[in-house]
C-alpha cells in the first residue's frame, strides 16, 4: 500500500509551513546509534516526513533491548539493528531514502560530513563521539546530542559552540585523535556523570547501590524506557529546528526535563545556584 507523501504529514500543518514540510522531505539527517534515543529519534524524524536518513550502528537487536529501544521485538532479536530499522521506518515511508554507512564510518567523517548538516548521536561510543565531534566543527555540521543521565536530555552543538570536551574539560582536550587512550576515555564519561550530577537532580533519583555498581564497571547503565524515548523525541524536534533554521530552546549546554516534577533543569542556572544531586 503506497500512502502519498502530503497524506503521511498532513497533520503536520500548524507546526510546520509548506514550505517547511517540502524542505523537510528534501533533507538528510545522519543518525549515529540506532537503539534507544536514537531509534525514537529516527522514527520521529520519518513520520514528521524527513526523506533521507544516513545511519550507522554495527550491533544486533538482544533480548535487554526489549525494554526500551524503539525497533527491538522477539521477532527482531538477532537481526542488525540497521535492517531491522529500515524495515520498520520503509513500513512508514516507502519513499525514505534509507542509508547506511559501513563500519568505516568514523574513518570517513570527512567524506560524510559535507553532505549532512544535522548529526544526530544516539551512541555511547565516547571515541566515535569525540572524533564526530570534532570533525562536525571542520565541517560546520551540527551535533544534536543528550546527556549520559536518569533525565531525558538535549543539547544542540552548533559548529562555533564549544566541542563538550573542551566545556566539561576532559582530559582528551588537546591530545591528537589517533593517540586517545582507552583509560582518557573511561575518565571522559567519569566526568561527564560527575557534570550531570552537580547540574541536574537525576542521579539523585537513582538507588546509589545501583549508581554505584555503573560507575565501578560491575553492572550496565540504566535505561528506562520513558527517559529515553522521550530523549529521543527532544533529539528529533531540535534536529528539525536546525534544518529548518528555527532557534534552538536547548543550545550547547542543553537542559534536562525532570519527569517526577515536572520541571525544566539548565546546567548554567542550578550551577549559579548551587544545585546538585538530591
Amino acid at each position: 500500500m503506497s500512502v502519498a507523501y502530503e497524506v503521511l504529514t498532513g497533520r503536520n500543518a500548524g507546526f510546520v509551513t509548506d514550505e517547511e514540510q517540502e524542505v523537510l522531505r528534501n533533507a538528510s539527517v545522519f543518525v549515529c546509534g540506532l537503539g534507544g534515543m536514537g531509534g525514537a529519534a529516527a522514527q520521529a524524524l520519518v513520520r514528521a516526513g524527513v526523506g533521507r536518513l544516513l545511519v550507522t550502528d554495527p550491533d544486533t537487536f538482544e533480548a535487554s533491548n526489549l525494554n526500551r529501544q524503539t525497533f527491538a521485538f522477539v521477532d527482531t532479536l538477532g537481526f542488525p539493528k540497521v535492517d531491522a530499522t529500515r524495515d520498520a521506518l520503509l513500513r512508514i515511508n516507502p519513499e525514505l531514502t534509507f542509508e547506511v554507512a559501513g563500519d568505516d564510518w568514523v574513518e570517513r567523517l570527512d567524506e560524510i560530513l559535507p553532505e549532512q548538516r544535522v548529526v544526530v548521536n544516539g551512541m555511547d561510543d565516547m571515541g566515535a563521539t569525540l572524533r564526530l565531534y570534532r570533525k562536525a566543527r571542520e565541517h560546520g555540521t551540527t551535533v544534536v546530542d543528550a546527556y549520559t543521565s536518569p533525565y531525558p536530555s538535549v543539547s544542540v552543538v552548533r559548529p562555533d559552540d564549544p566541542r563538550p570536551e573542551e566545556r566539561l574539560a576532559f582530559p582528551t582536550v588537546g591530545v591528537p585523535t589517533g593517540e586517545v587512550t582507552e583509560e582518557q576515555l573511561r575518565c571522559a564519561f567519569l566526568v561527564e556523570v560527575a557534570y550531570v550530577a552537580r547540574v541536574s537532580s537525576g542521579i539523585g533519583r537513582l538507588d546509589p547501590h545501583v549508581v554505584e555498581g555503573i560507575l565501578a564497571g560491575r553492572r550496565p547503565r540504566s535505561s528506562f524506557c520513558p527517559v529515553v524515548v522521550i530523549a529521543g523525541c527532544l533529539m528529533a524536534f531540535e534536529a528539525i529546528g536546525c534544518l529548518l533554521g528555527r532557534p534552538s530552546g536547548a543550545g550547547h549546554e542543553g537542559y534536562f526535563l525532570d519527569l517526577w516534577s515536572g520541571r525544566i533543569e539548565r546546567p548554567s542556572t542550578r550551577a549559579r545556584a548551587g544545585g546538585g544531586a538530591r
